[in-house]
């Protein structure tokens, strides 16, 4: 670790920490144990994409701690320092993240930085943005007999670092892509040249279960072009069932045929 919160005095108790998946935006869905953590904080540290009506329900002081793209005064040391220095006074801690703090929500570092202080860290799950695209749509993020596998990926990697997609991506697989709306070239290209079908269905989901939600339905082959006027952040599901469908699969041929 690269920095030493002063150790607490002699009988000073330590405080906690509570990683907490505030969901896609809805406060009602929340999890009853999410609900009871913020209830009870000292403090909430929390993200940019966390909805207003979350924090209405906690009466702690509340920090923001979002990242914003080339603009970050909150980088994850920083953060890490401040959850952990909070704690060291005595405090109940919520970190409070968008969707689930397991998937892609940088829990790790947090919890490694609580751990090495010996500070009780504990992780309150919450609906992952993929989940939310599936209700928004209406439709299940498996299907018996098409999509019986789900993998869940990052399109945005560590510096130097490049995504390897295409191994994942099997007959028979939906692939929920996040923090991917800055590189749909690469993915579709990736995808294509890999040998999934450029008729695949590719679902477009920005604001899972917010008010600002929007939906895009097209195919692989042609989708980056597709999602122009799409935004971060956005979930996208390309499907590639095991039995090919071309109605379920191209919606956009079906239309014009």
């Amino acid at each position: 670790m690269s920095f030493l919160p002063p150790s607490p005095p002699d009988g000073h108790r330590i405080g906690t920490i509570a990683l907490v998946g505030a969901g896609p935006g809805a406060a009602d869905l929340l999890t009853l144990r999410a609900l009871d953590r913020l209830r009870n904080a000292d403090v909430v540290f929390y993200d940019r994409l966390v909805d207003p009506e979350v924090l209405v329900l906690t009466p702690a002081r509340k920090v923001f701690v979002g990242k914003e793209v080339a603009a970050n005064a909150w980088p994850q040391a920083r953060i890490n320092r401040v959850i952990v220095a909070a704690a060291m006074d005595g405090l109940r801690v919520v970190r409070l993240k968008s969707g689930d703090p397991s998937v892609f929500g940088r829990a790790c570092e947090e919890l490694e930085a609580a751990r090495s202080f010996g500070i009780p860290v504990e992780i309150v799950p919450g609906i992952t943005a993929a989940s939310a695209a599936a209700a928004s749509l209406g439709r299940p993020l498996t299907e018996r007999g098409r999509t019986e596998r789900l993998v869940l990926a990052t399109a945005t990697c560590r510096p130097g670092e490049t995504a390897n997609l295409s191994g994942a991506f099997v007959p028979g697989t939906t692939l929920a892509l996040y923090m991917a709306m800055h590189r749909l070239s690469v993915v579709e290209a990736e995808l294509l040249a890999a040998g999934a079908p450029g008729d695949c269905e590719v679902e477009f989901v920005q604001g899972a279960g917010t008010a600002g939600q929007r939906i895009l339905t097209t195919t692989l082959r042609g989708m980056a072009a597709a999602a122009t006027g799409l935004s971060n952040p956005a979930i996208i599901l390309i499907r590639w069932p095991k039995t090919v469908d071309r109605m379920a699969c191209a919606p956009a041929l079906a239309e014009t045929s």
